[in-house]
């Protein structure tokens, strides 16, 4: 018995030692724990660290697609105008020359004289005879006072009738009544050989 005894410490000791050593075993793994924890937190204060740039990378890309909208705007601007000018310029070159408009006679104002306050002179211009007396009872037809009657100076191709200053509707006037087109201011002849007249009808060919 008591020689069993040595035994049995040995054996108590060893397997102290041996629970020592797995509890002491046991005790370094916990460290290890503990730095896989700080290993996580290491990469999640990087991962915290990678986001601030990862945003700002997204901002420089954004302002860096405004600034390339903006310069293909610009571009567009400075290189639009020219083509639009070319093509207007080729459409209205294939259209042909464009079109002038004849510019109108402004429209005669009311006639501040009746006809019976109009005198009409009558000439014949034209040559052939008793033309002018012809035309002159015409004119008294429609009310007009007559004034001289006789030959013109010169050859007159068409029939017209020519108006004193500030009786442009007067003259309008008589040319619808007699269906003569052309009326024009007073022409080749001065005011006063109208002899008090405020129109002038000469009789062409």
């Amino acid at each position: 018995m008591v020689g069993t005894l040595p035994g049995l410490a040995h054996e108590i000791t060893s397997g102290s030692d041996i629970a020592v050593g797995r509890l002491e075993g046991a005790r370094r793994r916990g460290p290890n724990s503990l730095r896989a924890m700080q290993h996580a937190q290491d990469i999640d204060i990087d991962i915290d660290a990678i986001r601030p740039w990862r945003r700002a990378t997204i901002a420089v890309s954004a302002v860096a697609a405004v600034e390339l909208v903006a310069l293909a705007a610009v571009a567009f601007v400075l290189l639009g105008n020219p083509i639009a000018k070319h093509l207007r310029e080729t459409t209205a070159a294939a259209a042909g020359p464009p079109r002038v408009r004849t510019a109108q006679p402004a429209p005669a104002k009311k006639a501040a004289l009746s006809r019976g306050d109009t005198s009409v002179m009558v000439l014949n211009g034209g040559g052939q005879a008793g033309a002018a007396h012809s035309a002159a009872n015409r004119v008294s037809a429609h009310g007009y006072q007559l004034g001289q009657i006789g030959n013109a100076a010169g050859d007159t191709p068409r029939t017209l009738i020519m108006y004193r200053p500030g009786y442009a509707a007067e003259g309008a006037r008589l040319g619808h009544d007699l269906h003569v087109r052309i009326v024009r201011p007073l022409d080749g002849m001065r005011t006063t050989q109208l002899m008090g007249a405020h129109l002038v009808l000469i009789m062409g060919r």
